[in-house]
């Protein structure tokens, strides 16, 4: 083989589709927090650089309140995804957001929180793992990757009950050991997130393309009283929405009080947050801030690259926070005018050229046009003020945000409504 047909070679595969599905995404984010988490918990042992627990605390709730909206998975065990369940996934997250925007108030009860699920869940998982007869007991029979799996999810269990016990008990370990401890742990996970990806392609299932469809026709026919406890049919991309949306609701409300002095707020803790959502929203769905595109394994890199950055900031105060300023401040610019380009210039070409027949839209889709261009100029403000810090009066800025994020709400709610008009 030639140099350049390898070159074309491995640019096919990074250019190619990826697969990867949400649950992989989240794990191998999450073996990055906890392998990096460990390496820099080196470092803030002998003082040498800072550490922001709070946010750190909340940048881990926050991926457990993504499991928990996008597929239903909780920390001790896999549930019916009902509206209930993501009502308490969003709780979750409010939760991870606070303690990650006002550092200090949520210290003991976050470290507490965080502490209980690992260790109970990762004792409830374990005990699932070995009782239930659809887990090791049907697993062990089967060769090659589902054997894997046993051991995959064991050691993932067994170490969550480690550093539950390290959470809710500090002291009871060195900082070098707890450090060791994560990097396995984040070795695990990434072995776990390969066993699922193996199973994911092996034996690929239209389970939850079912699911959805019975849940749809389900929900037609049920009271709304008890829509709440049914299966919900939400799109992994509605879901994400829905997060985004109300991240960026709680910080408007927060900065009001902030801008007043009543609390401290934690820029990194927002920048790493934001950052791990845009990379989960290009790993999983090829989604940016500047656009839609295919996702490629170009794209997943992209994507760990994010969260990488996120992490980093959210676990380290004040190394990249004026470069990733400048970052989000950038991104929400360019993806503003890109999509404000991009919405408009047909319309200015048909204005030249007319159709013989003018051509109906929906109004439905009138009204999320009219969403989308208010959203892309709230972007295009939100990045001005990451850019150029005081640009605009605080409290401005945080009824800005607090706009954005519920004109995302209200974007969810029409895309939800074009789904069920128009079911693909």
């Amino acid at each position: 083989m030639t140099d350049e047909h390898r070159q074309i070679k491995n640019h096919l595969k990074i250019t190619g589709e990826a697969d990867l599905t949400i649950e992989v995404v989240i794990l191998i984010i999450l073996g990055i927090f906890m392998f990096l988490f460990g390496v820099l918990l080196f470092q803030i042992n002998t003082g040498i650089l800072p550490y922001a627990p709070d946010s750190t605390y909340g940048l881990f709730l926050l991926l457990i309140a993504f499991q928990i909206v996008t597929m239903g998975k909780t920390p001790f065990g896999d549930l019916k995804r009902s509206w209930l369940l993501i009502l308490a996934g969003i709780c979750v997250a409010i939760v991870g957001m606070a303690a990650g925007f006002i550092p200090g108030y949520l210290s003991e009860y976050v470290r507490i929180l965080v502490g209980s699920v690992l260790f109970f869940g990762g004792a409830a998982l374990f005990l699932q793992l070995f009782l239930r007869e659809d887990k090791a007991k049907t697993w062990r029979h089967s060769s090659g990757v589902l054997q894997h799996l046993i051991l995959a999810c064991g050691i993932v269990y067994i170490i969550s009950c480690f550093c539950g016990l390290i959470t809710l008990f500090p002291g009871i370990t060195t900082n070098q050991q707890t450090a060791v401890i994560l990097i396995l742990y984040a070795i695990s996970l990434f072995y776990l997130a390969w066993c699922i990806q193996k199973i994911a392609r092996k034996y690929p299932s239209s389970k939850q393309t079912a699911n959805d469809i019975h849940a749809r026709i389900d929900n037609t026919q049920t009271s709304r009283i008890w829509l709440v406890l049914k299966d919900t049919s939400l799109s992994l991309s509605l879901s994400v929405l829905l997060l985004v949306a109300v991240l960026l609701t709680l910080l408007g409300l927060v900065l009001i009080p902030v801008n007043l002095g009543l609390f401290p707020f934690s820029q990194d803790g927002l920048l790493g947050m934001l950052l791990v959502i845009f990379a989960i929203q290009m790993m999983a769905l090829g989604e940016t801030p500047v656009g839609a595109y295919k996702r490629s394994w170009l794209m997943v890199i992209i994507g760990m690259t994010f969260a990488t950055f996120g992490i980093i900031s959210s676990v380290v105060p004040g190394v990249l926070i004026n470069l990733l300023q400048a970052l989000i401040g950038l991104l929400n610019i360019i993806g503003g005018v890109v999509l404000l380009i991009g919405r408009f210039y047909p319309v200015l070409l048909a204005m030249r050229n007319p159709p013989d027949q003018p051509v109906f839209q929906p109004p439905i889709l009138k009204q999320m046009n009219v969403t989308q261009t208010i959203l892309n100029f709230v972007s295009i403000a939100f990045g001005i003020s990451m850019l150029i810090p005081g640009i605009m009066p605080g409290l401005i800025n945080a009824e800005i945000i607090v706009v954005n994020g519920l004109l995302l709400f209200v974007l969810a709610y029409l895309i939800r409504k074009l789904e069920k008009l128009y079911p693909i």
